[in-house]
């Protein structure tokens, strides 16, 4: 796991090629980028933010290429909360790599930052993502109906881990 950067942008267009269509139904559209140059904005957006102390983006990579990653989808460090979120193309699932790694992003996050509180926000329907939810000891905060902008029908369910003498 290494954070992603701008000069990062074919390599991370060369994973997406292999992602789209595993990721897509799970992710917001300007993130399932199909160019270089849209790869790249993608990765610019992320670092303006983590300029700004705000959102991360981290790749997970195996014999030198891009197989997923994990990120801050937001990070506010004077509330004291972030959401996490992490993708993986087919041949990287089910190997636990999501799980240790958004584990030591949320040590971070609590120990190192002082976040209260981690958010996993994931459609119902996304098995996968609830269960990593679940394997890091989060709990389900409720549903957040018509959430998904991408889906009008969709629904969101959020769960978190807080850290401190309540969590």
């Amino acid at each position: 796991m290494k954070p992603l950067e701008t000069w990062h942008a074919r390599d991370f267009a060369e994973h997406m090629d292999r992602a789209r269509d595993h990721i897509r139904p799970w992710v917001g559209p300007t993130f399932v980028t199909e160019t270089v140059e849209g790869a790249r904005a993608t990765l610019q957006r992320y670092a303006t933010a983590t300029a700004n102390d705000g959102a991360r983006i981290y790749g997970l990579w195996n014999d030198g290429r891009i197989v997923g990653g994990v990120m801050f989808v937001t990070f506010d460090s004077a509330w004291g909360i972030c959401e996490m979120g992490c993708w993986l193309e087919p041949g990287a699932v089910g190997g636990g790599l999501i799980t240790r790694s958004v584990e030591l992003l949320m040590e971070w996050a609590f120990l190192e930052r002082g976040m209260s509180r981690v958010e996993w926000r994931c459609r119902t329907d996304n098995d996968r993502s609830v269960a990593v939810a679940q394997r890091l000891g989060m709990r389900s905060d409720g549903v957040l109906r018509s959430s998904w902008v991408y889906d009008a029908g969709g629904t969101t369910r959020r769960y978190f881990r807080s850290f401190g003498p309540n969590g």
